[in-house]
């Protein structure tokens, strides 16, 4: 078999194929005797018909026939692998003739290629992570999370103004447009935090400066985008609100002490907590970090692709990525709709977010295809051999044999391909180790005091209007 390439357009290509005599007269003389043996010729034992009966039975050109649909399908596979083209759909074939006795057989296809794109950049790439081992900080994060978890609420005075740190237990009474009650937010005692989610941000600003045995009331447009868990399903229509503050609570977080931390949580003393936390932290480091390494390394290169990737091969991303996930959803018993809702999100929010992420996953795998060419990488023969080896398959020349006959060997030496390029970055990054949690920590602490200053502000204001 000769192939030749010509480069088109558009990610195109023109493959023309051209297949010598003998193949062809082989092709012929063997699927003459399949016939002969898979149909019954009166007068002719099963298998020993010769060609002109054949020919007489079944028409003049059905071996022909056969033996060009057999040839195209098989051919234009083996020749985008001989020339090592990464196709990204199934050939569109040119008009064709029938195969001849004794004479070679041409025809030409076009395909459509996966892109090459280039990287702005081809240097090692600097990437930041958390330490290897576990940091003081990141110990004390772990700890107050313990802490949060045995947190109580207590009565605040009668005095006391709501703020946003505070809690609230709350007597909710939530009706629509025609006074009908809204059974999912409406409640006689709703313990509610403002900027936890469950209600809008236009909700808690309403609230603000609330006191014990005070009732206030309000009615809100809900936009059509909001994500609020208790307004989702009133999304774009308005709600009234007759809201009573049966008492103001405060957050009481345990004191870490020793006894706590061996009556509660059953450490010998802190000092034995926080090194059982490191040695826990240290374990999931040690899982995580490479994963956190790659992810953090494709952040990086993906700033340095510019392209526009092709509408096909982000819906096919789209597909496998939405089979993944529906796949999930049925072994965890959830059904779409609770997903939904347990995120706040919409069916469109979902489907942006899906389409986003698959033209993600697309530009990832051309750059690192990208960084695969530019440093000279190859996939031979052998790996490709020792890939469907690590399948486990009885059989597995079999199965590689029946990806090549169908064209689709080109994905395994892309992947491969990929695999060698994240590989090479892993090896190469230089990376910088940084304390994530030291840093938030500071940052919160920085902004804790002018945060609290504007909050009760807010709070005295809306106390004043409210009178």
């Amino acid at each position: 078999m000769e192939t030749n390439v010509e480069s088109l357009e558009g990610n195109k290509a023109k493959v023309a194929v051209t297949i010598d005599a003998a193949d062809v007269d082989g092709r012929i003389t063997k699927t003459y005797k399949d016939f002969a043996r898979k149909y019954n010729f009166p007068g002719f034992r099963r298998g020993k018909a010769p060609r002109p009966v054949i020919d007489n039975a079944l028409g003049a050109e059905a071996v022909r026939a056969t033996v060009t649909d057999e040839l195209l399908n098989s051919a234009w596979a083996a020749a985008v692998d001989a020339e090592g083209l990464s196709p990204v759909s199934g050939p569109a074939m040119e008009e064709t003739e029938l195969v001849e006795a004794g004479k070679p057989y041409v025809f030409s296809f076009t395909i459509d290629l996966r892109p090459e794109v280039e990287l702005s950049s081809y240097d090692a790439v600097e990437i930041e992570l958390p330490f290897a081992e576990a940091t003081e900080a990141e110990i004390d994060d772990q700890v107050s999370a313990m802490a949060e978890h045995y947190t109580t609420f207590e009565d605040a005075s009668a005095a006391t103004k709501l703020k946003p740190e505070n809690y609230a237990d709350l007597a909710i009474k939530a009706t629509d447009a025609e006074g009908n009650d809204i059974a999912a937010i409406t409640s006689e005692s709703r313990l509610y935090g403002p900027g936890t989610g469950m209600l809008s941000e236009a909700f808690d600003a309403e609230i603000m400066g609330m006191k014990k045995g005070q009732t206030k009331e309000f009615t809100l447009e809900v936009p059509a985008d909001e994500t609020a868990v208790l307004l989702a399903d009133q999304a774009g229509k308005p709600v009234n609100f007759e809201v009573t503050c049966t008492v103001v609570k405060k957050k009481a977080a345990p004191e870490v002490t020793d006894e706590w931390a061996k009556e509660t949580m059953g450490f010998e003393s802190v000092a034995d907590m926080r090194e059982r936390i490191a040695e826990s932290l240290n374990m999931q480091k040690g899982a995580m970090m490479p994963r956190i390494k790659e992810n953090a390394i494709m952040t990086k290169l993906l700033e340095r692709i510019d392209a526009e990737v092709p509408e096909a091969m982000v819906a096919e991303a789209e597909t496998s990525l939405l089979q993944d996930f529906f796949g999930q959803l049925q072994q965890a018993g959830m059904t779409f709709d609770a997903y939904l809702g347990s995120q706040g999100i919409t069916a469109d929010q979902f489907k942006a977010d899906l389409k986003a992420q698959a033209a993600d996953h697309v530009k990832e795998q051309l750059a690192l295809e990208a960084w695969a060419r530019h440093a000279g990488m190859e996939i031979t023969d052998e790996e490709i051999t020792a890939e469907f080896a690590k399948t486990g398959v009885e059989d597995p020349a079999a199965l590689e044999k029946e990806w090549r006959e169908a064209g689709r060997l080109h994905l395994i030496r892309t992947g491969l391909l990929r695999t060698k390029a994240i590989e090479d970055l892993m090896e190469n990054a230089k990376v910088t180790e940084k304390d994530f949690a030291a840093e938030a920590a500071a940052e919160k602490k920085a902004a804790k005091k002018p945060a609290k200053k504007k909050a009760a502000k807010k709070a005295d204001d809306a106390e004043e209007a409210a009178e």
